[in-house]
């Protein structure tokens, strides 16, 4: 019989490789990409760019831990940020952040990352991204450091956002990004350089931060297994839509920690349904049933007054360093620090006198506050006042840090997208 040299197709996919850069901002971790390194059918809204980040970070995974990808079975490191040059004016970088859902087959596009947002700035100039010489130019002459600040439009939410990286000459005279440094950061480990980070105009000039109208509100949370059906709530939707409730009304104290929280399914429950119910509430659900497919709005979060308690490092937080504490909710799991965008939301409310959080830190009038979380504490600044009846968030400011931890290339099976 005759032989023939044709060679069947193998029946598997081959891996494909793109280029990525995975870092830390903030207490977060997520996978960033120039858009144009993406493939071509990656690069707009759709199925292909969804299943393919979703393979990225090792989702949909059952077990939960998203081994086979980047992610790390938290919605802190299950994040993907897709960066490209702006083509907006007075803007240097657009960010488009995903939030990756580890268990099911969903990215939620609906938000920020605050965290994150911290890396995007340095992350932009390591990529190219940013004008040559306005990064040269960021230090000034005879200097050898300086400050690069980075314009940033969040595509997400259409807000604009200033990243201050500080950046350095090395020894052959190049413009470097300066990632470590002194700087602490409670929630991480070791310490970096400080990124100062401002969120311009973050409620629409055209709506109220308080979508309900009031500073506070009577919420109904009947049939959300509490032993009362009405609580006081403060809704805003400054940074992130968040739904604030005194932590005695839910039966805690306001210094949980994550192992008081999300090893107990039947509380996880419990404030799931009160995240939904807020979620009408504040207008961004017709029914209840909608929260299901928005994990990542609204954010649900509990205040309480000025406490001692120990931070999950072991560290201990007297109240006399903090003006309140609040603990946040995120994807369904108490955070083990606090979301950056929750920060915003914080920062705003405490500094809008009355809200159930200027409530918890004194009452008085307020510019910045010092807030406890799970990993310890966190200093937020914010500038708020009314136009035209409308409460609105002027600017909201805090420090983050963010370093690389690696940049090469990520594999992803072809067939996977």
């Amino acid at each position: 019989m005759a032989q023939t040299n044709s060679k069947s197709k193998p029946a598997f996919a081959p891996q494909i490789s793109i280029p990525a850069t995975y870092m830390r901002g903030g207490t977060s971790k997520g996978a960033f990409f120039k858009l144009s390194d993406l493939p071509e059918r990656c690069q707009v809204a759709g199925e292909s760019r969804d299943k393919f980040l979703l393979r990225v970070i090792g989702s949909p995974d059952p077990y939960g831990k998203q081994i086979d990808g980047l992610g790390n079975g938290s919605s802190s490191t299950s994040k993907t940020v897709i960066l490209s040059a702006s083509d907006k004016s007075d803007h240097d970088v657009n960010y488009l952040f995903g939030q990756v859902n580890i268990a099911k087959p969903i990215i939620d596009w609906a938000g920020n990352c605050g965290n994150l947002t911290a890396a995007v700035g340095a992350c932009a100039i390591n990529m190219g991204l940013i004008d040559v010489d306005k990064v040269a130019n960021s230090i000034a002459d005879n200097a050898e450091s300086g400050i690069c600040e980075v314009s940033i439009w969040q595509e997400n939410i259409g807000k604009t956002i200033i990243a201050h990286v500080p950046v350095y000459k090395d020894a052959n005279d190049q413009v470097q990004v300066q990632e470590t440094g002194d700087f602490e950061l409670d929630g991480v480990t070791f310490p970096a350089a400080e990124v100062k980070i401002e969120f311009i105009d973050p409620v629409d000039s055209s709506s109220d931060m308080f979508p309900t109208g009031n500073l506070v509100d009577d919420f109904d949370v009947s049939g959300c297994g509490l032993k009362t059906d009405s609580v006081k709530a403060t809704f805003i939707s400054a940074g992130i839509p968040t739904i604030f409730i005194k932590a005695e009304d839910l039966g805690f104290t306001g210094t949980e920690l994550q192992g008081d929280i999300n090893s107990d399914g039947d509380l996880l429950a419990k404030l799931e349904k009160i995240r939904a119910k807020g979620g009408v509430a504040m207008g961004l659900f017709k029914d209840v049933s909608e929260a299901q497919s928005s994990q990542h709005i609204p954010k649900i979060a509990w205040v309480g007054a000025a406490q001692s308690y120990r931070a999950s490092s072991g560290k201990s937080v007297d109240a006399s360093e903090i003006d309140l504490v609040v603990r946040a909710m995120s994807m369904g799991q108490l955070h083990h620090a606090m979301m950056g965008t929750a920060a915003v939301a914080i920062a705003a409310a405490a500094t809008t006198q009355g809200t159930l959080v200027n409530q918890a830190a004194g009452g008085s009038e307020l510019f910045e506050v010092r807030f406890g979380h799970p990993s310890g504490t966190l200093l937020v600044g914010g500038k708020t006042e009314q136009v035209d009846g409308r409460w609105q968030a002027k600017k909201v400011s805090m420090s983050r840090s963010a370093r690389r931890i690696m940049v090469g290339e990520v594999f992803v099976p072809a067939d996977a997208f």
